[in-house]
């Protein structure tokens, strides 16, 4: 039997703020700079089709829209209308960098100094 992946039970993103917090449904608290968010958007125009995820500088990180994406997913319309990336949950905890999703000894996202121009 496949693990399941916990869901958002709550999403904050306040006008104006530069970070989100996602309550999950299994008790974990993120908090995801809107500037990583961004940095790290799924679309094919971000990332291309490599599959390797990449953080690309640029873009503006202001929050207008979530949305969420039938059970699984979210997305997020930015500052400039663009919308077109797919956080899926899986994603999104991949993208968390706290001590309890990330052990010293696990791989790390890419820090954004790493980004392409």
């Amino acid at each position: 039997m496949a693990s399941k992946i916990p869901h958002p039970v709550n999403i904050k993103a306040p006008h104006g703020a530069t970070v989100m917090h996602i309550e999950w449904s299994d008790g974990h608290k993120s908090v995801y700079p809107h500037d990583i968010l961004r940095g790290y958007c799924p679309c094919a125009d971000c990332q291309g089709h490599s599959g390797e995820i990449k953080f690309r500088q640029g873009g503006n990180t202001e929050i207008r829209d979530i949305a969420t994406v039938g059970n699984y997913a979210i997305t997020i319309t930015w500052g400039d209308r663009h919308n077109t990336g797919i956080y899926n949950f899986e994603y999104l905890r991949m993208l968390c960098q706290c001590p309890i999703c990330k052990p010293p000894e696990s791989p790390a996202v890419p820090s954004p100094d790493h980004h392409e121009k």
